[in-house]
């Protein structure tokens, strides 16, 4: 615990706020190379080069030659394969500067300094680095401009406001069990991505370096600063120029997540730990005769035999495949925890059979590095070794030979019960023949495990698609894994901090993410569950998780009130999974997250720069949690045009704040008007929400039709499971509502058909209709299912599922 003695004068440094001696100097030559161009300078050289349409690399040679020759150009596993293109671009040169240019924005070298201006094609500067700064160690400072209106959002996962302004971060994989707070400036994600939201333009920059960096928003008046302790200066300008834009341009160079399994979009239920085989199928029976709905149960490190990776205790877990077989009979899933650490015992195969290979990470002496974990004394994979990775990845054969097809990897910064809390930086990874040292690529070790596993699992379920979730990650994590955000507490403070860290996580491509529910570490109470489930009912990642010294907080552990609203709650979630699985496909085809920030579709809207309380689910969904104890009413802001509360239809006009009323067992909840928003009956597993396992065979759509309006809405689905879908096993609808004095539209477009498993008919509701309807036209053959209800102002209209087309137009 730190005391006042923390802040005595004598321990006060002033900083200097000096950044490096050295710098380019003036540029000395430019010369054209694929894809761009390098600019030699009197002490180093700058490689600019177009990636594809809208987005530019920059970087930096520290002492390169004139000429340039055989510059490392190489990236990391951040960047994937596909991500340049070729792009059309020009070079031109003035007397001041030298000129790349691509139809969308251009890169201006000035010859004096070697400081470089984006520019946009109406020749309006969007960004300015206005230099390179380093020292004698290397370590190189950026400095950019920037105006005093810009917002700052991204950088992944962090503590604060979804606006980063004034802040400054670490970008170093961290295990931090102290509680998360504001001024903690690393956690255990390192996404360096800071998109500048500027009135002229949003961009992007990535820098791709995987060692200690620093993002810097507080210490310059008129800019920010991004700086590195190791390795490459080398970052990406990412144009925007709509937040939209740079999100989207971000992911196809980080790539996408694959769509998940839709068992994991469900409801999670975990504790550090479930003791054993028994208290595991007791706690699935109790989901079950409750008829609260789950898909997935975990199992934290006590599963194991001595904590040993890929091991069931034998006492505890006498028969791991028949429980798994009973879960899944019930339709509920077993993940097991997946540590790094592999405990150094000469008894334990894991261990013999990677020491045999040289598969674990070494110190410079060529002796393993070996560090305390869980299991004791224990070495670590090297995960930059392809040969290592795959070894690593088949060892999952253990699990899915019992049924089980997801992973859950925690641990992976990596964490190690030392004085650094990690790896020696000195330690040596293979890298496939080209060493360096984990100081230089130590927050790719999570990315890089995560990969392993998935790919690992992948191969091992039969054309299953495969399930990880981890604590660390890199840039480009979402193509391998969902991201939780690690050791919370059961406080308010950090229920609320949870929507902006998963904002700007969604923001920097990881749409895939969620918080503990509930807190996971100190005590919850009723209140707090009820509030944390109606909110994490629509996030991304759904799981409740505690520690084994907190008080239990499954949902029916404060009794029966507490636990009908989780009921009802995570019922709403499987009502809205056909939703939530729509709009998790569109964030794997766009990398739009799944979970927005309002400043992401109403970015022109100035109330809604800094709002860290609310989100969209999707483009059409507002929520407004309640999160403060002893609170009934609450101030929401909806932005411009027509909302209506989603419980009781009242029509609410936007482009204001209005108070709502927020008794415990409700969470204001919004729909956007001219939403569609397709839903289903409750099920207590998504196995039972498609197919022939489903409750019904209606789909039901619930249609937002008041007032003069048009919309559109993509539908999806698939088996859910399988990767069928890559080959074409899909069904895609585009439903399009336009809304007129008279009448209403809605045309269905199919735009693949290739899903036999789906629901064989359609219930259309349209919700608040704006006049009392005469016809229906457009019905098909045989067809003339439709009924007005005057009281509710609604009309229900029961229609087989389209295979091409429809288009019905009622008429007042």
């Amino acid at each position: 615990m730190l005391t006042s003695e923390a802040i005595s004068p004598d321990k006060v440094v002033e900083k200097k706020g000096t950044y490096g001696a050295h710098s380019l100097g003036a540029a000395t030559g430019m010369s054209r190379h694929e894809g761009g161009m390098t600019v030699t300078a009197e002490h180093g050289c700058l490689a600019v080069r177009v990636v594809r349409h809208g987005l530019i690399r920059v970087k930096l040679f520290v002492g390169a030659g004139a000429e340039a020759p055989g510059l490392d150009m190489g990236t990391t596993v951040a960047v994937v394969e596909s991500a340049e293109e070729e792009t059309a671009f020009k070079l031109r040169e003035s007397k001041e500067a030298y000129f790349l240019e691509t139809e969308a924005v251009s890169a201006i070298v000035d010859k004096s300094d070697c400081s470089i201006r984006f520019v946009d094609r109406s020749g309006r500067v969007v960004a300015h680095q206005r230099g390179m700064l380093w020292n004698e160690k290397n370590a190189v400072t950026g400095l950019f401009a920037a105006s005093s209106q810009v917002r700052y959002y991204g950088l992944g996962e962090k503590t604060g406001s979804l606006d980063k302004k004034g802040e400054r971060y670490e970008m170093w994989n961290s295990d931090v069990y102290a509680p998360h707070v504001p001024e903690i400036e690393a956690l255990y994600q390192s996404i360096p991505l800071l998109i500048a939201h500027e009135p002229a333009a949003a961009y992007g920059v990535f820098l791709d370096n995987p060692g200690r960096t620093f993002f810097d928003m507080r210490s310059e008046e008129d800019g920010y600063l991004i700086q590195t302790e190791t390795g490459s200066f080398d970052y990406y300008f990412i144009y925007g120029p709509q937040l939209k834009d740079v999100v989207g341009s971000y992911t196809s160079l980080t790539g996408r997540m694959e769509l998940p399994p839709q068992w994991a979009l469900g409801y999670h239920q975990s504790r550090y730990s479930y003791m054993s085989q028994e208290e595991v199928l007791e706690l699935a029976r109790t989901f079950r005769e409750k008829q609260i709905p789950c898909d997935v149960i975990y199992l934290d490190i006590h599963y194991m035999e001595g904590y040993r990776v890929f091991t069931f205790d034998p006492e505890r877990f006498p028969d791991p495949k028949a429980m798994i077989a009973e879960l899944k009979e019930m339709g509920i899933r077993i993940v097991p925890i997946v540590d790094p650490g592999v405990k150094l015992d000469l008894n334990y195969e894991v261990f013999r059979d990677g020491a045999a290979n040289g598969y674990f990470c070494r110190k410079q002496d060529g002796e393993p590095f070996v560090g305390p974990v869980w299991p004791g004394q224990s070495v670590f994979p090297d995960f930059t070794e392809d040969r290592v990775a795959e070894w690593w990845g088949d060892l999952h054969k253990f699990y899915t030979e019992m049924g089980i097809e997801g992973a859950w990897n925690d641990m992976n910064e990596p964490a190690v019960f030392n004085d650094s809390k990690t790896m020696d930086t000195d330690t040596v990874h293979g890298n496939n023949g080209n060493p360096v040292t984990h100081g230089e690529v130590h927050n790719l070790y999570g990315l890089l495990m995560s990969k392993a596993t998935f790919e690992g699992i992948g191969r091992h379920i039969g054309g299953n698609r495969p399930f990880v979730l981890t604590r660390a990650g890199y840039a480009g994590i979402q193509r391998y894994a969902a991201v939780w955000t690690g050791d919370n507490r059961s406080f308010w403070e950090h229920m609320a901090m949870a929507m902006p860290m998963v904002l700007n996580l969604g923001l920097s491509g990881v749409s895939f993410a969620g918080p503990d529910i509930g807190g996971f570490a100190h005590h919850c109470s009723g209140e707090l569950l009820a509030r944390w489930t109606q909110m994490g009912a629509l996030f991304p990642y759904c799981r409740n998780h505690s520690e084994l010294r907190s008080i239990r907080q499954e949902p029916w552990s404060f009794g029966p009130d507490i636990e009908a609203i989780c009921r009802e709650y995570i019922g709403l979630r499987y009502r809205l999974m056909p939703l939530i699985y729509s709009v998790f496909r569109e964030s794997a085809e766009t990398g739009l997250p799944v979970i927005r920030p309002l400043v992401l579709e109403y970015p022109d809207d100035p109330n809604v720069s800094n709002l860290c309380d609310q989100f969209l689910l999707g483009s059409q969904l507002l929520a407004a949690p309640i999160y403060r104890a002893g609170t009934d009413h609450r101030s929401v802001y909806l932005p411009a045009g027509v909302w209506h509360d989603y419980w009781t239809g009242e029509r609410l006009e936007g482009g204001r704040h209005v108070l709502a009323y927020a008794p415990l067992e409700r969470m204001p909840l919004y729909v956007k008007e001219g939403a569609i928003i397709p839903h289903a009956e409750v099920a207590q597993s998504t196995a039972e929400l498609g197919g022939a396992d489903a409750a019904s065979d209606v789909l039901a759509f619930d249609l937002y039709a008041s007032g003069s309006s048009a919309s559109a809405f993509e539908y999806y689905e698939d088996d859910g499971l399988t990767v069928g879908y890559r080959e074409g096993a899909y069904n895609l609808h585009r439903l399009g509502l336009e809304v007129e004095q008279g009448s209403i539209a809605l045309h269905v477009e199919t735009a693949h058909a290739g899903f036999d498993g789906a629901r064989g008919s359609w219930r259309l509701t349209f919700k608040q209709l704006p006049f009392a309807p005469s016809a229906v036209e457009g019905l098909p053959s045989g067809e003339d299912a439709w009924r007005f209800n005057a009281e509710a102002n609604e009309l229900t209209v029961t229609t087989r599922r389209p295979v091409e087309e429809l288009r019905l137009v009622i008429h007042s």
